[in-house]
């Protein structure tokens, strides 16, 4: 039973969550919901975009939705933060941001569990639905933590914007 790809693609989804929250790690509640007066994105959409993809990516395109899924993010949850939703600037569209963090938190822990328990093998088979950057699930994995860090880019953005010091 091989794990060379998938621990790699583990690790590095864990290297882009440590960065994650080193990004949002400083911020009050309010500084989640701020945006630019140009466009309308916040670091709460992000972070809940982020814990969405990674589902997507990790958990639903490797093994399917399940009824427990429902406990661990809601389809509400799917729907506000889903790719092609767009990110509105009221706080009370969303979850409370301690919400937002259970989400990203229990199902990046939930992916890097199941995960660990697979090999390279079960999963370098092809994704149900076609994607245009991944054939297999393997691939649906290993592309979670670069789609992690480009959201890393925008937060990052969104933090000099508020005055934020740079992070290295």
């Amino acid at each position: 039973m091989s794990r060379t790809h998938l621990a790699a693609a583990i690790d590095r989804l864990e290297m882009a969550r440590r960065r994650t929250k080193e990004f949002v790690a400083d911020l009050a509640p309010a500084e989640w919901f701020w945006h630019p007066a140009e466009f309308v994105t916040h670091v709460a959409w992000q972070i809940g975009h982020l814990a969405v993809s990674e589902y997507n990516l990790c958990l639903r395109r490797v093994r399917g939705r399940t009824k427990a899924d429902e406990t661990l993010i809601p389809d509400a949850f799917i729907d506000k933060f889903r790719l092609g939703s767009t990110p509105v600037s009221e706080a009370e569209n969303y979850p409370p941001v301690e919400e937002i963090q259970r989400v990203f938190d229990a199902v990046h822990a939930q992916a890097v569990a199941e995960l660990a328990k697979l090999s390279d093998e079960e999963l370098n088979v092809p994704v149900e639905q076609p994607h245009p950057l991944f054939k297999t699930k393997l691939g649906a994995v290993d592309y979670a933590s670069g789609h992690e860090l480009v959201h890393n880019g925008q937060i990052g953005l969104l933090r000099r914007l508020m005055g934020k010091p740079a992070l290295r």
